[in-house]
Protein backbone atom coordinates (compact mmCIF):
# COMPACT_ATOMS: atom_id res chain seq x y z
CA UNK A 1 0.00 0.00 0.00
CA UNK A 2 1.30 3.45 -0.97
CA UNK A 3 1.07 5.66 2.10
CA UNK A 4 3.00 8.55 0.59
CA UNK A 5 -0.11 10.47 -0.44
CA UNK A 6 -2.17 9.78 2.69
CA UNK A 7 -2.49 12.32 5.49
CA UNK A 8 -1.31 11.42 9.01
CA UNK A 9 -4.82 11.34 10.49
CA UNK A 10 -5.90 8.60 8.06
CA UNK A 11 -2.72 6.61 8.67
CA UNK A 12 -3.20 6.88 12.45
CA UNK A 13 -6.74 5.57 12.00
CA UNK A 14 -5.41 2.58 10.04
CA UNK A 15 -2.93 1.91 12.84
CA UNK A 16 -5.71 2.26 15.42
CA UNK A 17 -7.80 -0.28 13.51
CA UNK A 18 -4.93 -2.77 13.30
CA UNK A 19 -4.47 -2.39 9.54
CA UNK A 20 -0.84 -1.22 9.85
CA UNK A 21 1.36 -3.04 12.33
CA UNK A 22 4.98 -2.62 11.24
CA UNK A 23 7.66 0.07 11.53
CA UNK A 24 6.62 3.52 10.33
CA UNK A 25 9.77 4.57 8.45
CA UNK A 26 8.79 6.10 5.11
CA UNK A 27 5.15 6.68 6.08
CA UNK A 28 3.65 10.15 5.53
CA UNK A 29 6.85 11.74 4.20
CA UNK A 30 7.00 15.40 5.05
CA UNK A 31 5.32 14.93 8.42
CA UNK A 32 7.10 14.57 11.76
CA UNK A 33 7.10 11.29 13.63
CA UNK A 34 7.64 10.98 17.36
CA UNK A 35 8.83 8.68 20.13
CA UNK A 36 6.54 8.03 23.09
CA UNK A 37 7.25 7.89 26.81
CA UNK A 38 4.35 7.56 29.29
CA UNK A 39 5.05 7.84 33.02
CA UNK A 40 3.13 8.32 36.27
CA UNK A 41 2.70 11.99 37.17
CA UNK A 42 5.01 11.63 40.18
CA UNK A 43 7.92 11.01 37.76
CA UNK A 44 6.88 13.50 35.08
CA UNK A 45 8.89 16.47 36.36
CA UNK A 46 12.10 14.46 36.59
CA UNK A 47 11.64 13.22 33.03
CA UNK A 48 10.76 16.69 31.74
CA UNK A 49 14.01 17.93 33.27
CA UNK A 50 15.84 14.99 31.68
CA UNK A 51 14.59 16.00 28.22
CA UNK A 52 15.69 19.59 28.78
CA UNK A 53 19.18 18.49 29.80
CA UNK A 54 19.48 16.06 26.87
CA UNK A 55 17.91 17.87 23.89
CA UNK A 56 19.82 15.99 21.19
CA UNK A 57 18.64 12.54 22.21
CA UNK A 58 15.29 13.70 23.69
CA UNK A 59 14.03 16.73 21.72
CA UNK A 60 10.62 17.38 23.25
CA UNK A 61 7.71 18.07 20.88
CA UNK A 62 4.74 17.95 23.29
CA UNK A 63 3.65 16.93 26.80
CA UNK A 64 0.08 15.75 27.40
CA UNK A 65 -2.28 16.81 30.13
CA UNK A 66 -2.37 14.38 33.05
CA UNK A 67 -4.54 11.40 32.16
CA UNK A 68 -5.14 12.57 28.59
CA UNK A 69 -4.78 10.16 25.69
CA UNK A 70 -4.43 12.92 23.10
CA UNK A 71 -1.55 15.07 21.86
CA UNK A 72 -3.79 18.07 21.18
CA UNK A 73 -1.19 20.27 19.48
CA UNK A 74 0.70 17.69 17.43
CA UNK A 75 -2.25 15.49 16.43
CA UNK A 76 -5.77 16.70 17.30
CA UNK A 77 -8.15 13.78 17.74
CA UNK A 78 -5.34 11.30 18.33
CA UNK A 79 -5.38 8.44 20.81
CA UNK A 80 -1.99 7.99 22.43
CA UNK A 81 -2.92 4.49 23.62
CA UNK A 82 -3.94 3.18 20.18
CA UNK A 83 -2.27 5.20 17.41
CA UNK A 84 1.14 3.52 17.51
CA UNK A 85 1.62 0.13 15.79
CA UNK A 86 3.40 -1.51 18.74
CA UNK A 87 3.92 -0.52 22.38
CA UNK A 88 6.33 -1.64 25.07
CA UNK A 89 5.46 -1.83 28.76
CA UNK A 90 8.10 -1.65 31.50
CA UNK A 91 7.72 -2.46 35.18
CA UNK A 92 10.59 -1.57 37.52
CA UNK A 93 12.78 -1.15 34.45
CA UNK A 94 12.02 -4.61 33.08
CA UNK A 95 10.30 -5.04 29.72
CA UNK A 96 7.20 -7.12 30.47
CA UNK A 97 5.83 -7.26 26.93
CA UNK A 98 4.94 -5.70 23.59
CA UNK A 99 1.32 -4.92 22.74
CA UNK A 100 -0.65 -3.60 19.73
CA UNK A 101 -2.35 -1.05 22.00
CA UNK A 102 -1.93 0.30 25.53
CA UNK A 103 -5.57 0.87 26.52
CA UNK A 104 -5.63 -1.88 29.13
CA UNK A 105 -2.64 -0.36 30.92
CA UNK A 106 -3.87 3.23 30.93
CA UNK A 107 -4.17 5.16 34.21
CA UNK A 108 -5.57 8.57 35.06
CA UNK A 109 -2.23 9.70 36.53
CA UNK A 110 -0.24 9.16 33.32
CA UNK A 111 1.64 11.96 31.58
CA UNK A 112 2.76 11.37 27.99
CA UNK A 113 5.84 12.80 26.32
CA UNK A 114 6.26 13.08 22.54
CA UNK A 115 9.92 13.17 21.52
CA UNK A 116 11.22 14.02 18.05
CA UNK A 117 12.29 11.16 15.76
CA UNK A 118 14.99 10.95 13.11
CA UNK A 119 12.47 9.37 10.70
CA UNK A 120 11.27 12.96 10.27
CA UNK A 121 14.38 14.10 8.40
CA UNK A 122 14.56 11.10 6.10
CA UNK A 123 12.24 12.63 3.49
CA UNK A 124 14.64 15.59 3.21
CA UNK A 125 17.60 13.22 2.83
CA UNK A 126 15.82 11.30 0.08
CA UNK A 127 14.82 14.53 -1.69
CA UNK A 128 18.51 15.50 -1.71
CA UNK A 129 19.50 12.20 -3.33
CA UNK A 130 20.92 10.73 -0.12
CA UNK A 131 20.11 7.01 0.30
CA UNK A 132 18.31 5.78 3.40
CA UNK A 133 19.31 2.14 3.53
CA UNK A 134 16.67 0.75 5.91
CA UNK A 135 13.93 2.18 3.69
CA UNK A 136 15.62 0.72 0.60
CA UNK A 137 15.81 -2.69 2.27
CA UNK A 138 12.38 -2.46 3.94
CA UNK A 139 13.87 -2.92 7.41
CA UNK A 140 13.63 -1.28 10.80
CA UNK A 141 16.42 1.24 11.32
CA UNK A 142 19.45 -0.19 13.20
CA UNK A 143 19.89 1.29 16.69
CA UNK A 144 22.72 0.81 19.16
CA UNK A 145 23.47 1.44 22.82
CA UNK A 146 26.57 3.60 23.27
CA UNK A 147 29.04 4.64 25.95
CA UNK A 148 27.90 8.28 25.63
CA UNK A 149 26.41 9.31 29.01
CA UNK A 150 23.27 11.41 29.21
CA UNK A 151 23.08 14.21 31.76
CA UNK A 152 21.14 12.80 34.75
CA UNK A 153 17.97 14.44 36.08
CA UNK A 154 16.18 13.31 39.23
CA UNK A 155 15.78 9.53 39.12
CA UNK A 156 16.68 9.27 35.42
CA UNK A 157 20.16 8.35 34.17
CA UNK A 158 21.76 6.22 31.47
CA UNK A 159 23.58 6.27 28.13
CA UNK A 160 22.52 7.48 24.71
CA UNK A 161 21.12 5.24 21.98
CA UNK A 162 21.96 6.08 18.36
CA UNK A 163 20.45 5.23 14.99
CA UNK A 164 22.75 4.47 12.07
CA UNK A 165 22.52 5.17 8.35
CA UNK A 166 25.44 4.21 6.08
CA UNK A 167 26.31 6.91 3.54
CA UNK A 168 28.83 7.37 0.75
CA UNK A 169 31.68 9.55 2.01
CA UNK A 170 30.91 12.33 -0.48
CA UNK A 171 27.33 12.69 0.80
CA UNK A 172 28.14 12.94 4.50
CA UNK A 173 28.60 16.75 4.53
CA UNK A 174 25.24 17.24 2.82
CA UNK A 175 23.52 14.89 5.29
CA UNK A 176 25.09 16.77 8.21
CA UNK A 177 23.86 20.08 6.80
CA UNK A 178 20.31 18.86 6.16
CA UNK A 179 19.81 17.19 9.51
CA UNK A 180 21.59 19.94 11.41
CA UNK A 181 18.76 22.27 10.40
CA UNK A 182 16.26 20.07 12.29
CA UNK A 183 17.28 20.06 15.98
CA UNK A 184 13.75 19.14 17.12
CA UNK A 185 14.20 15.72 15.48
CA UNK A 186 17.76 15.07 16.79
CA UNK A 187 19.65 17.37 14.45
CA UNK A 188 23.14 16.63 13.15
CA UNK A 189 24.94 13.31 13.70
CA UNK A 190 26.61 12.65 17.05
CA UNK A 191 29.36 10.47 15.50
CA UNK A 192 30.71 9.50 12.08
CA UNK A 193 32.91 6.48 11.44
CA UNK A 194 34.44 3.95 13.85
CA UNK A 195 31.59 2.38 15.87
CA UNK A 196 33.92 1.19 18.62
CA UNK A 197 34.73 4.81 19.52
CA UNK A 198 31.22 5.15 20.97
CA UNK A 199 31.08 1.69 22.52
CA UNK A 200 29.47 -0.31 19.70
CA UNK A 201 31.17 -3.71 19.55
CA UNK A 202 29.53 -5.17 16.43
CA UNK A 203 27.75 -2.97 13.92
CA UNK A 204 26.18 -6.09 12.39
CA UNK A 205 24.34 -6.77 15.66
CA UNK A 206 22.09 -3.78 16.51
CA UNK A 207 20.58 -3.61 20.00
CA UNK A 208 17.28 -2.52 18.43
CA UNK A 209 15.99 -2.72 14.86
CA UNK A 210 17.71 -4.64 12.08
CA UNK A 211 21.15 -4.65 10.50
CA UNK A 212 21.46 -3.07 7.05
CA UNK A 213 24.01 -3.41 4.27
CA UNK A 214 27.08 -1.17 4.36
CA UNK A 215 28.68 -1.06 0.93
CA UNK A 216 32.36 -0.40 0.12
CA UNK A 217 33.00 3.33 0.05
CA UNK A 218 30.33 4.01 2.69
CA UNK A 219 30.75 5.21 6.26
CA UNK A 220 28.36 4.58 9.17
CA UNK A 221 26.76 7.80 10.39
CA UNK A 222 25.17 7.87 13.84
CA UNK A 223 22.39 10.16 15.05
CA UNK A 224 21.03 10.54 18.60
CA UNK A 225 17.95 8.34 18.90
CA UNK A 226 14.61 8.63 20.68
CA UNK A 227 15.01 5.09 21.97
CA UNK A 228 17.44 6.62 24.47
CA UNK A 229 14.62 6.95 27.07
CA UNK A 230 14.02 3.19 26.90
CA UNK A 231 17.66 2.55 27.69
CA UNK A 232 17.35 5.08 30.51
CA UNK A 233 14.19 3.39 31.83
CA UNK A 234 16.03 0.07 32.04
CA UNK A 235 18.86 1.72 33.99
CA UNK A 236 16.69 3.96 36.20
CA UNK A 237 13.94 1.39 36.90
CA UNK A 238 10.84 3.57 37.40
CA UNK A 239 7.84 1.68 38.78
CA UNK A 240 5.94 1.74 35.47
CA UNK A 241 6.32 3.12 31.95
CA UNK A 242 4.88 2.74 28.48
CA UNK A 243 6.84 3.49 25.29
CA UNK A 244 6.62 2.82 21.58
CA UNK A 245 8.44 -0.26 20.30
CA UNK A 246 11.62 0.87 18.49
CA UNK A 247 10.83 1.93 14.93
CA UNK A 248 7.06 2.00 15.54
CA UNK A 249 6.40 5.71 15.87
CA UNK A 250 3.58 8.17 16.49
CA UNK A 251 2.87 10.06 13.26
CA UNK A 252 1.95 13.70 13.86
CA UNK A 253 0.19 16.38 11.82
CA UNK A 254 3.29 18.61 12.10
CA UNK A 255 5.04 19.42 8.83
CA UNK A 256 8.77 18.74 8.98
CA UNK A 257 9.47 22.18 7.55
CA UNK A 258 8.02 23.67 10.74
CA UNK A 259 10.67 21.87 12.79
CA UNK A 260 13.58 23.55 11.05
CA UNK A 261 15.49 26.54 12.35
Amino acid sequence: MDLSSMNPKDVRLMIRNGELTGPTAGMCPGYAQGNLVVLPKELAYDFLLFTQRNPKSCPLLEVSDTGSRCFFESAPGSDIARDIPLYRVYQDGILIGEYPEAVNFWREDFVSFLIGCSFSFEADLLDAGIPVRHIQEDKNVPMYRTNIPCTPAGVFHGNMVVSMRPLPHRLVPKAVQITGEMPKVHGAPIHIGDPSAIGIRDIAQPDFGEAVTIYPGEVPVFWPCGVTPQNVLMDSKPSFAITHAPGHMFITDIKNINLKY
